[in-house]
C-alpha cells in the first residue's frame, strides 16, 4: 500500500497533507476522520507514515465475482477489519473490540465517525458507539482528521476517478479525553465526546454540519429522488396524453375539412 500505491497518488493526484506531526511516532491513537469518497480509505492509510486500521463492513470481504475478490484482497492485503453489520447492536460491539484490540498493541485505530460517507458533502452527527467507547475504554488520544475534496475525486458510484482533481487531509491536534475514563456506559458522555470530536472536524474541514444521521439524510435524499421521479414521470404520461388529445383533435379537424371539401364537390 505505502511503497506502491502511495507513490501513484502522488503523481496523479499530487494530494497534500497539513498536520502530520499531531500523529505520535509510536504508541496508540484513535484517528476520528469525515467520510467523503470511497477513496478516503486510499488516501489516508496510504499517504500516513503510520499504518492505520480501519474497520470495514463484511462485504467487502465476501462480495462474489472478480470485483468482489479484488476488493476483499485490498481489505485484507491493508490488514483492514471485517465487521458483520447484519445485527446493528452486535456489529457495534465487533467494531468496539476490534478497536480496543488494536489500541492495545499499540497502533493506530481509524474510524469514520459519521457511520457512512455523506451523501452530499456535508458533515453529518457522528454516532454514539465506536469512537467515544474505545477512546475512554483505553485513554488512546483522539486525532480529528479532515479528508478534503476526495468526493470530487471520485463521487459516490463513479469508479473512474477524476484525475485532475487534488485532495487534501488535514490533522488536527489530538484531544484528550482521559478525565472521562471509566465512564464508556454513560450515554451523555459518549454523546459530548462524540460532539466535540465532530466540531473539531468541521473546524478542520470547513464542511457545513447537519444535525442528524448521514444514514437518515440518505433515506431522505432517496425518498426526495423517488418522489422526484413519480413527479416526473406523471408529468410525461399527462404531457403524453396531451399531445395524443391534439393529434386526436387535429386528425378530426383534418378529417371535418376533407368531408366538406368532398361534400362542396359532390354539390358542385
Amino acid at each position: 500500500m505505502k511503497m506502491i500505491v502511495a507513490p501513484l497518488l502522488r503523481i496523479f493526484f499530487r494530494p497534500w497533507m497539513e498536520g502530520e506531526e499531531n500523529i505520535p511516532d509510536e504508541g496508540p491513537a484513535i484517528l476520528a476522520s469525515n467520510h467523503l469518497s470511497f477513496s478516503d480509505s486510499f488516501f489516508l492509510p496510504a499517504l500516513l507514515k503510520r499504518r492505520v486500521t480501519f474497520i470495514a463492513k463484511a462485504e467487502y470481504f465476501t462480495t462474489p465475482g472478480i470485483k468482489g475478490r479484488l476488493t476483499a484482497a485490498f481489505f485484507k492485503g491493508v490488514g483492514q477489519l471485517p465487521v458483520d453489520r447484519s445485527g446493528a447492536r452486535g456489529a457495534g460491539e465487533a467494531a468496539i473490540r476490534s478497536g480496543i484490540a488494536v489500541i492495545e498493541r499499540g497502533e493506530v485505530f481509524g474510524v469514520y465517525p459519521e457511520g457512512t460517507r455523506s451523501p452530499d458533502g456535508k458533515l453529518y452527527r457522528g454516532k454514539v458507539g465506536g469512537l467515544a467507547r474505545v477512546a475512554l475504554a483505553t485513554g488512546a488520544p483522539v486525532i480529528p482528521v479532515a479528508m478534503i475534496d476526495t468526493e470530487k475525486v471520485q463521487p459516490p458510484g463513479q469508479v473512474i476517478p477524476n484525475f485532475g482533481v487534488r485532495p487534501g487531509i488535514r490533522i488536527g491536534r489530538p484531544l484528550d479525553f482521559s478525565r472521562y475514563q471509566g465512564m464508556e456506559n454513560d450515554r451523555f458522555i459518549l454523546r459530548s465526546v462524540t460532539d466535540e470530536v465532530m466540531y473539531e472536524i468541521m473546524r478542520l474541514s470547513g464542511q457545513e454540519y447537519v444535525d442528524i444521521y448521514a444514514t437518515a439524510a440518505k433515506r431522505q435524499l432517496a425518498e426526495e429522488k423517488k418522489a422526484a421521479d413519480a413527479d416526473r414521470k406523471a408529468q410525461q404520461k399527462a404531457e403524453k396524453a396531451a399531445s395524443a388529445e391534439q393529434e386526436k383533435a387535429e386528425q378530426e379537424t383534418a378529417a371535418g375539412r376533407e368531408k366538406a371539401e368532398q361534400e362542396k364537390d359532390a354539390g358542385a
